[in-house]
């Protein structure tokens, strides 16, 4: 028995940390692997980093503080050994919708969606994600791309005093586009042109293969390595160009400028914040924060789950959901302490990692040392980056994130689902909380119409069969008694029917109470409503009701129904079936 429970109890911790499920057989050849990708991944990160705290509307330092943090822990309890969790283009969005472009509230934001994030976790709350549907997913996904591409344009030209509501946003650019800096459009544009060539080399490169020479197999990987940190290098050219006007006395760009130096020191987040106005109470901040509670979490969530199932179903192994709310959960909780903003799991650079071969979380362990190195010792060196070079960097980062063929792709599968993919699309340029809430809205509404209009086959001879294609819950029932009267009981003489419930699984007490009425008419008008092919739980509930007049048939042959060429029987058959026994 004792063995037992220690079994039991190794089992649950060996689920709750997955790393001692892979660290016992790792391997010198996945510590050689692990750390190229990790090494890959961070020249990826810290300049990405650098430009989406520039989205969430913080200083640049914050996107560095968010970055570390999900690399450690996720190695411990994240079941996907590609994803890498750190700050993200539509995180850094939403964040600069709730924060308000405050650091304090940034900070207590992360705790918050952790803390939520976890209690979800535990209580197994994952598949409240799968009511967001896709079509609302790529609305929002399209809409932040945009938005967060056209915010950048006033860095990219160096415009000042731009409103941040999107289309406030869009009036005073093109009112103020005369007064473009020349030097930043001209950066700018040469950042954004070399970092879309080297996107496309990369593409173009072929896979390694054993056959090619050792030389061929070398310039591949030199250029596969070159056009991967791509960012890093756009970064640092920019950098210079910017370091050398300001030794000969001018500067031509608006720079960065002076950033906080160091690691963040590990304290307690934000719980109010002081302002020339007084304390801002914690309570404050949360009515300030509002929807922001919810839609945060949940689309961090919704984000780093999607993309851990795309990788772990190509490269063939499993992951646990709630396993990874737990995960982004701690990850959230943790950075809060280190003053970090919320992070989620990121498309590119989850696909960097497993382009590069990684084999297991360690890899984040790598890339966690490279940003806390980067914060330790280069951040008197972001001073002289560019503003201009970080919006190349976001805008050729967002761009894929727009999905123009998702609409026709629609289109051709199912119509309807446009109506929430335009709401959501729409609606997030106004405000992000209203085409979201109102895209799962719309989705719910049209889920709910199915189940409440289900389509009910029809099948007449001497009998009438009636069969619904789904489910019978208390929405069906209005829907079921208007087809039984307009198909059965409106004839003359009335249709003795068979309820075909092949396809019922489950039943509610108001469907019960509906066809008990039902039974009750088909009685006053001499005809009978009998139910064929019962699945057990839902003949077990209808038993348990004892309706009165209530027959159950296993087979349609039984109930009085047969093929084409049986098609004779006629009502009084039917009839005679009644009266020899009630067949269960």
């Amino acid at each position: 028995m004792t063995e037992r429970i220690w079994c039991c109890f190794l089992g649950i911790v060996q689920k709750r940390l997955p790393i001692l499920g892979w660290l016992p057989h790792y391997s010198l050849k996945w510590l050689q692997l692990d750390s190229i990708a990790g090494f890959t991944v961070g020249l990826t990160v810290v300049p990405q980093a650098l430009a989406y705290a520039e989205v969430a509307g913080l200083p640049v330092q914050y996107g560095l503080y968010s970055s570390f943090m999900g690399c450690f822990v996720y190695c411990f309890l994240g079941t996907s050994r590609d994803v890498t969790l750190g700050p993200t283009a539509i995180m850094s969005l939403l964040v600069s919708f709730y924060a308000l472009h405050q650091p304090a509230y940034a900070v207590l934001l992360a705790f918050l969606s952790g803390c939520i994030q976890l209690a979800m976790g535990i209580l197994q709350l994952g598949f409240l994600l799968d009511f967001i549907s896709y079509p609302v997913i790529k609305g929002f996904t399209s809409a932040a791309s945009i938005t967060i591409g056209f915010g950048q344009i006033k860095n990219l030209l160096g415009l000042h005093d731009i409103p941040q509501q999107f289309f406030l946003q869009m009036y005073y650019t093109f009112l103020r586009i005369g007064q473009t800096r020349v030097g930043d459009a001209v950066l700018g544009l040469v950042c954004m042109i070399f970092l879309l060539v080297l996107k496309m080399m990369r593409d173009q490169v072929p896979p390694l293969h054993q056959q090619m020479p050792p030389c061929v197999q070398l310039s591949h990987l030199l250029i596969w390595a070159i056009a991967t940190a791509r960012n890093a290098l756009v970064i640092l050219f920019a950098g210079l160009i910017a370091y050398s006007f300001q030794v000969m006395g001018s500067q031509p760009f608006l720079l960065t400028g002076k950033t906080a130096e160091g690691l963040p020191p590990f304290q307690l987040p934000p719980f109010s914040m002081a302002t020339p106005n007084g304390t801002v109470s914690f309570n404050q901040m949360v009515q300030d924060m509002g929807a922001g509670l919810a839609v945060v979490p949940l689309m961090a969530l919704l984000e780093s789950i999607t993309i851990a199932k795309t990788f772990a179903s190509q490269n063939s192994y499993h992951i646990d959901s709630n396993q990874e709310l737990l995960a982004i959960g701690l990850t959230n909780l943790l950075g809060s302490f280190v003053s970090s903003y919320p992070v989620t799991g990121s498309f590119g650079r989850t696909a960097v990692n497993a382009q590069t071969g990684v084999c297991t979380p360690a890899g984040g362990l790598v890339t966690g040392f490279l940003v806390m190195l980067s914060l330790a010792y280069l951040t008197p060196l972001f001073y002289y980056i560019p503003k201009a070079a970080l919006a190349a960097v976001i805008i050729t980062a967002v761009g894929p994130l727009f999905d123009a063929k998702i609409f026709w792709m629609v289109w051709r599968v199912k119509r309807m689902d446009l109506v929430p993919l335009c709401v959501t699309f729409l609606l997030c340029f106004w405000e992000v909380q209203y085409g979201i809430l109102a895209g799962i809205l719309v989705s719910g509404i049209l889920l709910l119409y199915h189940v409440a209009r289900p389509q009910i086959q029809v099948s007449k001879g001497p009998v009438l069969v009636l069969r619904p294609i789904s489910g019978l819950h208390f929405p069906v029932v209005e829907t079921l008694q208007e087809t039984i009267h307009s198909q059965a009981l409106s004839a003359s003489p009335p249709y003795c029917t068979i309820l075909d419930c092949t396809h019922v699984s489950n039943i509610d007490y108001t469907v019960v109470t509906g066809l008990e009425e039902l039974i009750e008419e088909f009685r006053n008008h001499g005809a009978s409503l009998v139910f064929a092919k019962l699945q057990a739980p839902v003949l077990s509930d209808l038993l348990s009701a004892d309706l009165k007049g209530f027959q159950h048939f296993s087979t349609l042959e039984e109930a009085g129904w047969c093929d084409s060429a049986q098609h004779q029987i006629n009502i009084l058959a039917l009839s005679s079936v009644f009266n020899a026994g009630r067949i269960n």
